[in-house]
């Protein structure tokens, strides 16, 4: 049987249908890939486009950066402090002031299609790309300067694709609603140039110490070139580097027509400051840190607040006057030479016919101890509010006091040296600060000891110090018969803010540092307007205590250069019962100027002076004190106080029937030979005592009369003094 073969054959029919199957699943594969790739399409573009609605870009005032504000003297030229806050060393400054030069390098190095692209720029990403191939750095990345700002302002630095999205959907966005302008002059004040320099009038400070209008092409493109990694590009780290990146910048802008060829040839590389001298970031040195302190508590008082400080540039102008604040500064450095390392000192001056601090030294160091804002013992300056309040009781300034020994609780009282006068008049016992005339004194008050805290109080010392909430109290009680003695606490300050009311026929200004506070755009937030003062004691009152301390200057050794007429005070509190000073005193004021000097130790160690011997009020105390009244009023004409009103009290109330006990006449300070020829001679200069009771004294040349019961304690508490 032959062999069957079986061959199949494809019909038409079938053919077609294959066909046809084929052709489906063709359509079928396209319709499914165009489907993808529609939705790969339109849904990352729907939800980009919603996001872009959504997308709220700020307006451009609407978006606060961090800037310094600055702390200038009373010559609104001379800086005293910077407010730094973090990551904000910077000064905003409008685009029309940034010069051209510092515009195109910008430009040049960052982004030179800024003007033509749409916030992004598709050629800077290639470039960008190229550049990463052929490992040239200096091609930059692909962001332009519209999506560098709106990373650093408003999405953030994260590495993520959605913040890569969200910088170029804003960027987009941003450059639809703001002017390129905008645009360019909030980069130029945020981009960040290194030596902790944000913005380019900062940056113009960190690297040449100039202002940004005084900048070149040279100069201009090396803030320019530091941007793209302010770091690695800055020419104390590697000036190769650096150099290199300048070029760049520079041919940029040969290429984009904004300096000629001939001009870039001639142009070299410009030296800039040593980064650790750089001045850019300083907030404040030495005594400034101080005023600068003084400062911030001022304007959170007046309403303006950190947030007003670390983001509107301030700029605040300050009583401070530059020419006395260097007086101080180099009375107290060129005096305190030689002085033991442990002592130290403050001093401050106040304008008290306005209330205008002009010049104030606290320590030296800037974030330091203030020692004119600390309180400490006040020893025989205090005798002046009791002077004050027992002149405004009617006590006349020629009462005669005996300066006997006196008891006082169960402590019995006597003076320096075993000084008397027998009796003399409560004018002479301030001048030779008889301890012993002033208790008399001041239990002839109608309040007693009351009184003399009152006008203290009055006349300016604060009632409430760091550290001690209520002042010049006993516990919050009516403070003891020391407090006429400085037995209580008070600051440098505050004793300059009270003796200049009265110096000023007892009227007192507030005590203010801030003059003038403008923002960065030149709204001012505060100006001061002055005030009317407020009288705080009688002008008779205080006329005649003023006349009363005319005379110490010139007994302490501080005459004021060419007799000009001051009224002083004296002081010094002791260490305990060790026989040692610890605080020292000089208070003065001319018509114009009040200044208190303190000097004291740290620790309260004892206050000695060169020679190893106690320090007094009428030495260092008064040289300083002298010497800033002298150099800061070297200039300005001699004034005088007015002439005081006589007082006459009873004369069957205050002693004054007692004829005064004569004792042999007392030369002048400055001629006095010293009673130990081997000391010098200011162990025999006027001093004071403290509150502490000293040893028992020898009867002097004529007894004390009987004096009336000290008050009642309930009667100290009632009748404060209304000045």
């Amino acid at each position: 049987m032959d062999e069957l073969t079986v061959t199949s054959k494809t019909t038409p029919s079938s053919a077609n249908r294959a066909g046809r199957r084929r052709k489906k699943g063709q359509k079928s594969l396209w319709a499914w890939l165009m489907g993808v790739l529609a939705i790969a399409i339109v849904v990352p573009a729907f939800l980009l486009g919603s996001m872009y609605v959504a997308a709220d870009v700020p307006e451009p005032n609407e978006i606060v950066n961090k800037q310094i504000s600055l702390i200038m003297a009373s010559d609104s030229s001379t800086e005293l402090a910077r407010v730094v806050p973090p990551e904000g060393n910077r000064s905003h400054v409008e685009l029309d002031k940034i010069p051209d030069p510092v515009i195109n390098a910008v430009l040049a190095a960052e982004d030179r299609e800024f003007y033509t692209n749409r916030g992004y720029s598709i050629t800077g990403f290639a470039r960008a790309a190229l550049g990463q191939l052929r490992g040239d750095d200096s091609a930059g990345g692909g962001s332009t300067i519209t999506q560098q700002y709106v990373k650093n302002t408003v999405v953030g630095n994260e590495h993520s694709i959605k913040r890569k999205i969200h910088e170029l959907i804003y960027s987009a966005k941003m450059t639809k609603e703001w002017s390129k302008e905008d645009i360019l002059e909030a980069y130029l004040n945020t981009i960040y140039f290194g030596r902790n320099s944000y913005g380019v009038a900062a940056a113009a400070k960190g690297y040449f110490g100039k202002d940004i209008s005084e900048l070149g092409p040279a100069e201009a493109a090396v803030l320019a070139a530091s941007i793209q990694r302010p770091s690695q590009l800055d020419p104390w780290n590697n000036r190769e580097a650096a150099e290199e990146r300048w070029n760049y910048v520079l041919d940029g802008m040969v290429t984009t027509g904004t300096l000629s060829q001939a001009e870039r040839d001639t142009l070299v590389y410009p030296e800039t400051s040593d980064p650790a001298f750089n001045r850019a970031y300083t907030e404040a040195t030495g005594t400034n840190g101080l005023i600068k302190n003084q400062v911030m508590w001022e304007l959170a008082e007046l309403g303006i607040t950190e947030e007003d400080v670390e983001t509107r540039g301030l700029r605040v102008t300050t009583t401070i006057d530059p020419v006395v604040q260097q007086n101080i500064v180099d009375s107290v450095h060129n005096l305190m030479q030689g002085e033991d390392e442990a002592i130290r000192t403050a001093s401050v001056t106040i304008d008290h016919n306005t209330g205008a601090v002009r010049g104030y030294y606290g320590g030296e160091e800037a974030s330091g101890w203030d020692y004119a804002n600390a309180g400490v013992q006040t020893g025989s300056t205090f005798k002046i509010f009791g002077f004050a309040a027992a002149m405004q009781q009617g006590i006349s300034p020629n009462a005669y006091y005996s300066s006997a020994p006196v008891k006082t609780g169960n402590i019995e009282v006597g003076n320096a040296f075993d000084k008397s006068c027998g009796s003399c008049s409560i004018s002479q016992a301030l001048k030779e600060s008889f301890n012993t005339s002033f208790i008399r004194l001041q239990k002839d008050l109608e309040n007693g000891p009351q009184d003399t805290a009152d006008m203290a109080h009055a006349l300016g010392v604060a009632r409430s110090i760091p550290g001690i909430e209520k002042t010049l109290t006993e516990n919050g009680q009516t403070p003891y018969e020391g407090i006429i003695l400085g037995q209580y606490q008070s600051r440098p300050f505050d004793m300059a803010v009270a003796l200049g009311t009265l110096a000023n026929e007892g009227i007192w200004h507030k005590p203010h540092f801030v003059e003038k506070v403008e923002t960065a755009d030149g709204e001012v937030l505060y100006q001061y307007e002055g005030d009317q003062g407020e009288r705080r004691v009688s002008k008779v009152a205080a006329d005649n205590t003023i006349k009363a301390m005319g005379p110490i200057a010139a007994w302490s050794n501080g005459a004021l250069a060419g007799g000009r007429p001051s009224a002083a005070k004296t002081g010094t509190a002791q260490l305990g019962d060790t026989g040692y000073n610890k605080d020292a005193w000089m208070i003065g004021a001319t018509p114009q100027l009040s200044t208190a000097v303190w000097v004291g130790t740290v620790d309260n160690t004892p206050l000695l002076n060169t020679w190893g011997g106690n320090m007094y009020g009428a030495g260092l105390p008064t040289q300083i004190w002298k010497s800033v009244m002298d150099k800061s009023l070297q200039n300005q004409d001699f004034e005088y106080f007015p002439e005081a009103e006589a007082i006459v009290s009873d004369p069957k109330k205050y002693y004054t029937n007692q004829a005064p006990v004569p004792v042999a006449p007392r030369a002048p300070a400055a001629s006095r030979a010293p009673a130990e020829p081997s000391k010098p001679a200011e162990q025999v200069a006027p001093v004071e005592e403290a509150p502490a009771a000293p040893a028992p004294q020898a009867p002097a040349p004529a007894p004390a009369p009987q004096l009336p019961p000290p008050p009642n304690i309930n009667d100290l508490l009632n009748g404060l003094l209304n000045p």
